[in-house]
């Protein structure tokens, strides 16, 4: 998931993710295609039959119910949880809420969330929340989220914001279900319309992103 960048000043205070886009043709990158281009990402999505997160879930989190709030999709919900904390994979997958999708409703972040953790079980991408949300990073036009390598410094401002992701990140990290995008491994926002969309099957459209599934 990358950002489209408004301005500067505009980055630095709110940033919408553009897309997670997929590499279409073998040996070329989307970077290597949209080479130059505002907001440009390029996945180099890789095989890897690693485990997936809800294998590597405690059991006691994977047993079907258990201590699970019912899931209502607005703030006020999120408001009543409790704090959340946790490891470096939480940490990762708040950040990438805070960065990507903060402006969004709640809805919006936790569709956002779902394709990451759809990308984490899927043999085609990392197999891990911070090999996910960094991959990629480093190299120009190549990062999956724009944020990881747009130069700015990654600082939170919005405390509250930060703790309505962190929760989110916790519900998802504690198993939550995926039932808003049927599956989605790539989003883009309605302001952008990349080459690749009409190539796959949009199966939702939350807040100010499409979401879809391979084709």
């Amino acid at each position: 998931m990358a950002g489209l960048t408004i301005s500067t000043a505009a980055m630095a205070d709110v940033t919408f993710g553009t897309k997670s886009a997929p590499d279409i043709e073998l040996g070329q990158t989307l970077g290597d295609r949209l080479e130059g281009l505002v907001g440009s990402a390029a996945p180099e999505v890789q095989p890897d039959a690693g485990q997936t997160l809800r294998d590597a879930l405690a059991p006691d989190v994977q047993e079907e119910g258990k201590d699970r709030p019912e899931i209502a999709y607005d703030y006020g919900f999120v408001d009543t949880l409790p704090a959340a904390d946790g490891d470096k994979q939480f940490e990762c997958l708040s950040e990438a809420l805070y960065f990507e999708a903060r402006g969004e409703g709640a809805e919006g972040v936790f569709a956002v969330a779902e394709v990451i953790l759809n990308r984490v079980d899927s043999p085609r991408f990392p197999d891990t929340i911070c090999q996910v949300v960094n991959q990629g990073t480093g190299r120009k036009h190549a990062c999956q989220f724009s944020y990881t390598c747009d130069g700015l410094p990654e600082v939170v401002g919005e405390r509250r914001t930060m703790d309505r992701m962190e929760k989110i990140a916790g519900l998802f990290i504690d198993g939550a279900p995926r039932d808003l995008t049927d599956g989605a491994l790539f989003y883009h926002t309605k302001a952008v319309n990349p080459y690749w969309a009409s190539a796959f099957d949009r199966v939702a459209t939350i807040g100010e992103h499409h979401f879809y599934v391979q084709s």
